[in-house]
């Protein structure tokens, strides 16, 4: 591309912008049929290192007739090179621009990428609103968990693929083409059509009407062929769908620069606060005979030397142990480092830590929650402080010195007693170090983590208010009061942050505007501390007559009309609804495989031989 050497040399990490990497897919443009840009709406090194996208470039470019390419957002610097320049966006391998391709897609990871994401379409030289678009600009499509309510960006986007897309994507790649072949493609047609593909949500094609004070009065398909819910996709074998083994070897450090297997899809466990564990269910299961021919494949493709097992919960995938043995025959003789991520408490076993090095070479990390048992059981974390202290005194025992513990502050029903009770659960870890014999001599750190509950769709806090900007920040300040012991440290998420994505995580159509006004200010990266600046969100909420509270500190009625009821992930809203109530008598539900609860997501289908219902 003419001018990009030239300005490569005037930015902070050229590497992000070359290509070129070992493990690209390069094609013949002559015999493609349908180009699609994949774009990822933050830096090369966070992009790169997500396992979805991974995935879906290979089940795209698995099919002949189609060549996906990747896209990054260029950093401020470069895309002031860019502007300057008059350098569209452009794609990873090709160096094409992105808007010369077919279909550009987004994947929608986190709510503070709205406005990068919009901006990646502006500097290719894409109208951003939708409404503007014409026959000769490409399709944008949408995907990610944000898919699961794309109310607030729906005026940017033609389509958004709801659930996984490995089978659903090379479906729509597939429509496009025949469609583009037998001469009816328009892309009104085109949408049209896509609406009859399950898992896909074309946000045109449904009218929202309100009521006076702002909530969603209707949200009905504008023709009858159009579903009036969207039912997402899932993959229902994972033994045998589309997981690349000859992943891009980048040229800079990323985030995850390892072998990422993934064991299984979903959670069995239902946090009353966790979208993840809603969305992806049912809980489908990898054998340890493909991980372990999957990670041999890609170490001898790749030479990596670290491999990371992951899931939502490592601790339930139920063939643990037998992975980990048939991947320690070889990974230890080879020197690689096997990593178990998201362990929880209650299945920390001496075993585990004695088979797995890393587990004894790093620290460890665990996610109670709630500082107290009341708390714990009103979000349905079904762990108890027994657990965390064998863990602990399992962890010191193995000559461990620092652990980490991940809190959230600002739950429902939460108190000033839960919120003391995180110091006092904290000093309880010191003390069981200075109890176990055999520790080690260094000194103990144990470091609390905690974040601000933000209230997500799809799960049985949706309807819930986050506390005010003030009350999170008084609770912060009251925990730090609190916390006198210097073995201690404590570290906490910023309030301002966690309301702007609670406003997101919430919102419906009408924040398009103050998305479309806040990257017309120059407003992106905003997941970025160096560029979050939230009294200047608070200035474009004003000015596009938004109120924030209503959607970030409003709580919901069971009757109303959610922005993302549109969207249906198999889990029904009457469980959700008695998940909410029983939060409020601090009542515990079980996790799946002690017994089923009845959520609705066994209808999806996928592997539930372990499942109590499927079995009667």
């Amino acid at each position: 591309m003419q001018n990009l050497s030239s300005i490569l040399k005037s930015v902070s990490k050229p590497g992000r912008y070359t290509g070129g990497e070992y493990g690209q897919i390069i094609k013949d443009k002559k015999n493609i049929k349908c180009r699609i840009a994949f774009c990822f709406p933050d830096t090369y090194e966070i992009g790169m290192s997500n396992l979805g996208v991974r995935l879906l470039y290979g089940a795209l470019n698995s099919m002949p007739d189609v060549w996906c390419e990747r896209v990054y957002a260029p950093w401020t610097d470069m895309e002031e090179q860019m502007r300057e320049h008059k350098i569209p966006l452009f794609a990873h391998e090709s160096k094409d621009n992105v808007k010369d391709f077919d279909i550009v897609a987004f994947s929608l990871q986190y709510e503070l990428c709205y406005t990068t994401a919009i901006n990646m379409l502006d500097l290719a030289g894409i109208p951003m609103l939708a409404c503007d678009r014409g026959e000769d600009d490409p399709v944008i499509l949408g995907g990610g968990p944000c898919a699961y309510n794309a109310e607030p960006v729906a005026d940017f986007f033609d389509i958004f693929s709801i659930g996984e897309g490995e089978e659903a994507l090379p479906e729509l790649a597939e429509l496009y083409m025949r469609m583009k072949g037998n001469g009816t493609y328009t892309k009104t047609a085109f949408l049209r059509e896509a609406s009859h593909l399950k898992g896909f949500y074309v946000p045109s094609l449904y009218e929202v009407r309100y009521n006076e004070d702002g909530t969603i009065s209707s949200f009905e398909p504008k023709y009858d062929d159009v579903p009036k819910r969207v039912e997402k996709r899932i993959i229902k074998d994972l033994n045998t769908s589309c997981f690349p083994t000859k992943p891009i070897m980048p040229f800079i450090e990323v985030v995850h620069d390892r072998i990422m297997l993934e064991t299984f899809r979903g959670c069995i466990r239902g946090c009353r606060f966790c979208q993840a564990g809603m969305v992806f269910r049912p809980v489908r299961e990898k054998s340890a005979e493909v991980l372990n021919c999957q990670a041999r494949e890609i170490f001898e493709n790749t030479g990596y030397t670290e491999i990371s097992l992951t899931s939502l919960s490592i601790s339930d995938y139920s063939c643990l142990h037998e992975a980990t043995d048939k991947l320690l025959e070889w990974t230890n003789p080879n020197k690689i480092n096997l990593s178990l991520p998201s362990l929880r408490a209650d299945s920390f076993t001496k075993e585990l830590m004695n088979k797995v090095s890393s587990i004894r070479q790093s620290g460890l990390t665990f996610a109670p929650e709630a500082g107290t048992q009341r708390l714990r059981d009103a979000i349905n974390k079904n762990l108890y402080e027994k657990d965390l202290m064998n863990a602990v005194r399992l962890a010191f025992e193995g000559g461990k010195s620092q652990v980490k513990l991940y809190f959230m502050n600002g739950l429902p029903t939460e108190t000033y007693e839960d919120i003391e009770g995180i110091s006092s659960l904290a000093s309880r870890v010191v003390d069981e170090y200075y109890k176990t014999p055999n520790r080690s001599k260094k000194p103990v750190t144990v470091t609390v983590s905690v974040s601000c509950f933000v209230p997500k769709p799809h799960t049985p806090f949706q309807w819930e208010p986050q506390n005010s900007l003030e009350e999170l920040c008084d609770k912060q300040k009251y925990l730090a009061e609190k916390i006198t012991d210097r073995k201690i440290r404590y570290t906490w998420h910023e309030a301002k942050v966690s309301r702007l994505e609670a406003v997101f995580s919430k919102g419906n159509r009408r924040l398009s505007r103050a998305i479309l006004c806040a990257q017309q200010k120059g407003m992106r990266f905003d997941a970025w501390d160096e560029h979050f600046d939230y009294e200047k969100w608070m200035q474009v909420f004003e000015e596009c007559g938004i109120d924030p509270d209503f959607y970030a500190n409003r709580r919901m009625g069971y009757d109303e009309i959610l922005p993302w009821d549109v969207i249906d992930i198999g889990v029904s809203k009457k469980f959700m609804m008695s998940e909410s109530k029983k939060a409020y008598e601090s009542v515990t539900t079980p996790n799946c495989k002690e017994k089923c609860s009845g959520c609705g997501a066994n209808k999806l289908g996928g592997d539930m031989t372990w499942c109590p219902k499927m079995k009667q």
